[in-house]
């Protein structure tokens, strides 16, 4: 098969990923770029993208591009990219609701001949387990004889503008050998890092899902030594640093693991582990231990004030950053919640700084209230948990002076120098 001589491509989810990726298709091709929330629409119709990933030139550029909320208007298109949240749910397990009800939309608008492409983050098996049959049901038709699919996780990483769409190079996937070759032929048109073409889907799921979890868990080892370099009162960044001289050492560091991707895709794999027969000790394991490290945050800031004999009911802390990492407004699977609602819990006042994030969208996801600017000597701590450039421009001295003349200034991201603060992961 290939590509359809008037090819009309339709982008469902206008996220973090959706959106950088319809206007990428649109500057080749006619884009429909669809989300069923009105508001997002309206907003990027006025021209601002919230995510801040693509910015309101490129947005005002993209002539081919329209968008809309209503489903009707997929009828006219022919090739059909999913790329909505795939997150996990209070048990930590899959949530494939959005994934499921953007394969019922579609399969309405489904055609003889028309292929779905899905880019969302799942557990092996799953497009063709789990969307596969919802196509067919809600379109009547039959798979891999009426219409194709095909998987193309995407590798969007949020704030980094070094590597966009088109820099990185993109696993593909078809669910017959030709729609393989005509959907790895399709991205290679925006993609000029190059494509890979999996020998199926389950390996273009399987490969996504491990990208995530290996990174997991090197960061999970690299906490756990920094608990026990903490113990030995020995500066873990120090260490890295030397250990970082051997050319084959890997350069992680110790933090809270949060957003979209790599606090949430291992427990993809170990659901579909488990559902197998298999108990998987290793992905576990750095996940028990990554999801703990916001309580060893707060036990080591409660220990440090009360070694300076500050009272902790009532002692007032300033956590500077909420976003999941810096320089980017996404607040997906952030952690730095977990700390604020564990500092609340001993009876700390918690204030919250970022200027990155969107004071509705964090009161909205999270019932937290942001302030608009700390004031100077009022803090007993400060938290420094995202290294925003605003907070690194800041230096040592200006985020002394927001605490009180006895206060304890607890560096999470290594902003400042060794030496520079009271506390560092």
């Amino acid at each position: 098969m290939y590509l359809p001589d008037e090819l009309r491509l339709a982008v469902v989810g206008l996220g973090y990923v959706g959106l950088p990726l319809a206007i990428a298709f649109s500057q080749r091709h006619l884009v429909l770029g669809f989300d069923i929330k009105r508001s997002r629409i309206s907003a990027l119709q006025e021209g601002h993208d919230f995510t801040l990933e693509v910015s309101d030139e490129e947005l005002a550029q993209a002539t081919q591009l329209t968008l809309s909320s209503d489903a009707e208007d997929l009828r006219h298109c022919n090739v059909f990219i999913a790329t909505v949240p795939t997150p996990i749910d209070q048990h930590k397990r899959p949530d494939l609701d959005l994934l499921l009800r953007a394969s019922e939309i579609i399969g309405q608008a489904l055609k003889k001949g028309d292929i779905v492409i899905y880019e969302s983050t799942v557990y092996p098996g799953a497009t063709e387990e789990q969307c596969v049959p919802v196509l067919e049901r809600t379109s009547g038709l039959v798979f891999n004889v009426d219409f194709y699919v095909g998987y193309s996780p995407e590798r969007i990483n949020p704030g980094d503008k070094a590597h966009r769409i088109a820099d990185i190079c993109k696993v593909t996937s078809g669910s017959t050998p030709e729609a393989a070759e005509t959907i790895d032929a399709l991205y290679r048109e925006i993609i000029t890092a190059g494509t890979y073409k999996a020998e199926s889907i389950r390996v273009a799921e399987a490969a996504k899902v491990i990208e995530n979890t290996q990174r997991d868990v090197n960061i999970a080892l690299i906490n756990e030594l920094t608990i026990i370099f903490n113990k030995m009162g020995i500066d873990t960044e120090a260490v890295l640093r030397a250990a970082g001289t051997k050319w084959n050492f890997l350069p992680f560091r110790p933090g809270l693991v949060g957003g979209h991707c790599i606090g949430v895709d291992p427990y993809y794999l170990t659901h579909k582990a488990q559902a197998i027969g298999h108990h998987p000790e290793i992905i576990l394991a750095g996940r028990r231990l990554n999801d703990s490290m916001g309580t060893y945050v707060v036990s080591q800031l409660v220990k440090a004030l009360t070694r300076r004999c500050i009272a902790i009911s009532g002692a007032k802390v300033l956590i500077m950053g909420l976003s999941f990492k810096e320089n980017c407004p996404d607040l997906r699977n952030t952690r730095i919640v977990h700390v604020v609602r564990e500092l609340k819990e001993y009876g700390l006042t918690v204030n919250i700084c970022d200027p990155w994030v969107s004071k509705e969208e964090a009161h909205h996801e999270y019932n937290v209230e942001l302030i608009d600017a700390p004031l100077a000597g009022t803090y007993d701590a400060i938290v420094v948990a995202v290294a925003h450039r605003e907070f690194v421009a800041m230096g040592a001295a200006a985020l002394h002076a927001l605490g009180k003349p006895e206060h304890i200034l607890y560096d999470l991201k290594y902003v400042l120098p060794a030496g520079a603060s009271d506390l560092r992961l």
